[in-house]
């Protein structure tokens, strides 16, 4: 583990020296079981086959970001903005994590970054899901980057993807540019 930061009482970001950041959560029972047991005593005795933890956290979402992260930190980038996780990586590269606010937002965004891996081509002809997923499967996150990438696609393109889903093109535009400006900048 290169970083990790602590988002609530029991959840917690973690990124590793393969370049994997996740999100773990303690459930609400053990979490109860902690409360009851401070000194961890009883969870000695409660140990499954071949001395397995007895608590085990659940993994709430993980993600590839492909640069070894140095550094997490939960905080708001703007006065009055919602909080968000802000990661660099050991090439100077900077990112985030943002919590989405509505079921909506969630649909809209997993469907664009669906017809996007469809619609763009990398550079060294890798899948992208398969990229993301490197180490550990990709789980609950949206590739912002890949999202972006829909205001420079061809016209054609863009109205394609906007009819499937049931927005124009500038709609589509101005969603991308509300979740970056409410976030970040």
């Amino acid at each position: 583990m290169t970083s990790c930061c602590i988002l609530d009482y029991s959840t917690v970001a973690a990124a590793d020296k393969f370049g994997n950041v996740a999100l773990v959560r303690l459930p609400a029972d053990v979490s109860d079981e902690i409360d009851e047991d401070p000194t961890g005593n009883k969870a000695i005795w409660d140990r499954g086959l071949m001395s397995g933890a007895s608590q085990k956290a659940e993994l709430l979402c993980s993600y590839h970001v492909g640069e070894t992260i140095n550094c997490l930190r939960k905080t708001t980038l703007i006065p009055g903005g919602s909080e968000l996780v802000v990661y660099t990586t050991l090439s100077g590269a900077v990112g985030m994590l943002v919590p989405f606010t509505s079921r909506e937002d969630i649909d809209f965004f997993q469907h664009l970054e669906m017809h996007m891996r469809a619609e763009s081509s990398n550079l060294v002809g890798r899948d992208h899901l398969s990229f993301r997923s490197s180490y550990v499967p990709c789980k609950s996150v949206t590739d912002g980057d890949l999202c972006e990438q829909f205001n420079s696609l061809e016209p054609a393109k863009k109205r394609g993807i906007a009819d499937s889903l049931d927005r124009t093109p500038n709609e589509v535009a101005k969603k991308l540019e509300d979740i970056r400006t409410h976030y970040a900048f």
